[in-house]
């Protein structure tokens, strides 16, 4: 059960309007039909102590609420995973840039980078991985293959003399996947930077790259050597820009590594949904007869 989700879970906000309306049953009392418009409040409560005027109790309405809830639970799709289901690979292809500038290729950050590019070659499983280095100008490493595996020597490699030439241009890595994912249907970007030379020029290469209908993701690296970006405004720029589907740092990946792996793929096509879960839903539809079953019992 501590796998347990919700397919739908939408529907729970039919909740706190059951839970009004159950309050509002219970403080009106028992229903005394018309007589509650034409009798005082004292006549109609010492009618009631005397035995001769008969009401509704309120249980009525409350077994009602109380079906409507337990239906309301049972649309939102409690669910928990098959032990049964298929393993499906994903399809498209994921890009990981990897910041190469002085900055981050001569400090501990270049660590941190090298892991979480492993951990995404994990988190793809079945989707193709291609590889972009960049400093002042970006390198197209390898192209997206259906094994990742090649790639763990590439990117363990990485050091210090890796790239030629100095700065740091995130929009050329930009252009550079943009053209390199084109074709691709279901494709992600993700970017493993310390935010230097990030300004309206990355800014405006994010927004074609997702224009494109690719998804964009970032890993933000801490500890870079030498001076911070040449202007908090470039993070600044950086961190509000609407074309980051999610951002997370390296050293905390899981948020982008679940934005990009095959089950994250797979469950945006609600057709393999049954594939995946057990809806327990029709459970508590059944549930909510014995509430309804309690309207049909006969008064003493």
């Amino acid at each position: 059960m501590s796998e347990l989700t919700l397919l739908r879970p939408w529907w729970l906000a039919a909740l706190p309007l059951l839970i009004v309306l159950a309050l509002w049953t219970w403080r009106r009392g028992a229903d005394a039909g018309g007589w509650r418009q034409v009798m005082p409040a004292p006549m109609l409560r010492a009618m009631r102590a005397l035995g001769h005027l008969r009401g509704e109790t309120g249980r009525a309405g409350l077994s009602c609420l109380a079906a409507a809830a337990l239906l309301a639970l049972g649309l939102a799709g409690p669910a928990v995973p098959r032990t049964d289901a298929p393993v499906l690979a994903g399809n498209g292809a994921v890009l990981i840039a990897i910041d190469m500038s002085p900055s981050v290729a001569t400090s501990p950050a270049l660590a941190d980078a090298q892991a979480a590019a492993a951990q995404i070659l994990r988190a793809a499983n079945g989707r193709a991985v291609g590889l972009i280095l960049y400093s002042g100008e970006a390198y197209d490493v390898a192209a997206p293959t259906a094994d990742p595996a090649t790639l763990e020597t590439q990117i363990a490699v990485l050091g210090p003399d890796t790239m030629p030439g100095q700065g740091s241009r995130p929009a050329a890595a930009l252009a550079l996947a943009r053209q390199m994912l084109s074709d691709v249907a279901d494709a992600d970007l993700v970017l493993i930077s310390d935010g230097g030379g990030f300004g309206a020029e990355a800014a405006a290469e994010a927004e074609r790259l997702t224009g494109g209908g690719a998804r964009l993701s970032l890993l933000t690296l801490s500890g870079a050597a030498g001076p911070p970006p040449a202007s908090a405004l470039e993070w600044d720029v950086f961190q509000s820009l609407t074309a980051v589907s999610v951002a997370a740092p390296a050293r905390a990946p899981d948020p982008v590594l679940g934005r990009i792996s095959s089950a994250a793929s797979l469950s945006r096509d609600s057709a393999l949904t049954a594939l995946r879960f057990h809806d327990l839903g029709p459970l508590f539809a059944v549930l909510a007869l014995f509430p309804v079953l309690a309207l049909f019992r006969r008064p003493a």
